[in-house]
């Protein structure tokens, strides 16, 4: 049986529905050596700031069950040199060119939104969530006067369609992607990270020099399908789920909840054709459950009790 994989987000047709994460497949080029980055439906590359950063200082990565945290901070290039740079190499292979943006002040996400609507690039994924920096990005995604002041400005000064990526650090996050929708967003991608801590019992003092860091990995799947089925039901916008996903029956619980793509990130530190395999299985779940095309699976959650 011939199944048809591709979906259309805003517009542009992916491939596949396995779209590597931002911070977790770098910009391509350190897994582009050893699988065939062809096979991706899309790559949300490196958080991407105005200018350079080195990032948090170490230690910045503390491993926890299913799980691990992160504190990077954003280290990246800076977004002139992504372009100049990056997406030339990328432009070698057929898959969709995400690039994830944030900012400590409105005006950042402007500058870079209209820097990057001129670029080779695919979609923009607009990041309001990112707990690992000290000010801007996370505090514009925590309310909806917030997310509608970077998402308004965003839609006012490029054409690329773009995603708005949610924090679950919040009482609804079906308010906060109501608010994305309705000031011009394209799509919502969810979850970020969930903000934790680690501590060192010996010295009494947090493993991680920033103190806390983003839960990644499969410990917090469960709250990720869950807050992907809410958004659902509040949105008419295409959502992007993650959060934890390690196969493809993992993927399929985001897609049956109401993602209409997925991101793998964390799993791909574990096993580098994460994306490949999520994929695969997800083209094997079709053909066995003779299902022709990916709009048969989204959001077909039936809940008990109704």
């Amino acid at each position: 049986m011939v199944v048809n994989t591709s979906i259309g987000l805003a517009g542009v047709v992916f491939n596949n529905p396995v779209i590597a994460a931002s911070g977790t497949y770098g910009f391509g080029r350190e897994y582009g050596e050893y699988i065939d980055l062809n096979k991706l439906g899309g790559i949300s590359v490196k958080g991407l700031t105005l200018k350079a950063r080195s990032g948090n200082r170490t230690p910045r990565i503390a491993e926890t069950p299913s799980g691990m945290l992160n504190s990077v901070g954003l280290q990246n290039p800076g977004v002139d040199a992504f372009i100049s740079d990056e997406i030339p190499f990328l432009r070698h292979y057929d898959t969709k060119i995400i690039a994830n943006i944030a900012g400590n002040t409105v005006e950042d996400y402007i500058k870079m939104s209209e820097k990057l609507d001129e670029a080779d690039i695919d979609m923009l994924e607009v990041n309001v969530s990112c707990p690992n920096v000290k000010k801007g990005c996370v505090a514009f995604g925590t309310t909806e006067k917030g997310i509608e002041e970077v998402t308004s400005a965003v839609r006012r000064v490029t054409k690329l369609p773009f995603i708005v990526k949610l924090t679950p650090n919040v009482a609804d996050i079906g308010e906060l992607a109501a608010a994305a929708e309705f000031a011009g967003a394209d799509a919502v991608s969810l979850i970020n990270t969930i903000t934790g801590m680690v501590i060192d019992v010996n010295t009494r003092r947090p493993l991680l020099w920033n103190n806390t860091g983003g839960l990644s990995g499969p410990a917090v799947r469960p709250v990720a399908v869950r807050m992907v089925h809410e958004v659902y039901k509040r949105v008419n916008i295409p959502i992007i789920g993650m959060g934890g996903i390690c196969s493809g029956n993992d993927a399929l619980e985001f897609m049956i909840a109401g993602a209409s793509a997925v991101m793998v990130g964390t799993w791909n530190f574990m096993n580098p054709g994460a994306c490949f395999e999520v994929s695969d299985e997800i083209e094997t779940y079709m053909k066995d459950n003779k299902i022709k095309g990916l709009k048969e699976l989204i959001g077909s959650l039936q809940l008990n009790g109704e």
